[in-house]
């Protein structure tokens, strides 16, 4: 059974309480696709008209963890649940371990859904731990220089 968040979660206080859910969610997923210039229509359809992001794994690795425990707890997920959940993704685990020495992911993932639960019942922003913030132009490629050639 999949389910499905109906299309009014993405008009919803986000976790930072300040945004729509849908304005929070956006420049994340921006940064993590819009990689390559190929993907620009997809960017302007999105309403995002800059350059390309630069890939950094540990960028993706939090972006990630955040939208995760964001979509927890947009479809109520309660913490422990979380916890098992994470449990049953034994490649991501196993890979964990190896390079980590611990299941890293699991454990940011759960302590981003805390800090994000702690915000929401404080009426208080969440704080990204991104630095600089999800779809900053600094993380972004130079501007492409126009390749229009004269005949």
């Amino acid at each position: 059974m999949l389910l499905n968040l109906d299309a009014h979660w993405y008009t919803a206080t986000s976790p930072d309480n300040r945004d729509l859910v849908g304005d929070w969610i956006l420049p994340r997923a921006i940064e993590l696709t819009y990689t390559a210039w190929d993907l620009e229509p997809f960017a302007k359809d999105c309403g995002y008209d800059g350059p390309s992001f630069k890939r950094n794994e540990h960028r993706c690795f939090l972006l990630r963890s955040e939208l995760d425990a964001a979509y927890f707890h947009l479809y109520s997920i309660e913490r422990d649940d979380v916890d098992y959940i994470m449990e049953t993704f034994l490649i991501v685990r196993r890979k964990d371990e190896k390079e980590h020495g611990e299941y890293r992911t699991k454990r940011v993932i759960l302590e981003i859904y805390d800090e994000m639960k702690r915000a929401m019942e404080m009426g208080e922003p969440y704080r990204t731990r991104l630095e600089p913030p999800p779809a900053d132009p600094s993380v972004a490629h130079a501007p492409r220089e126009n390749t229009i050639t004269q005949i």
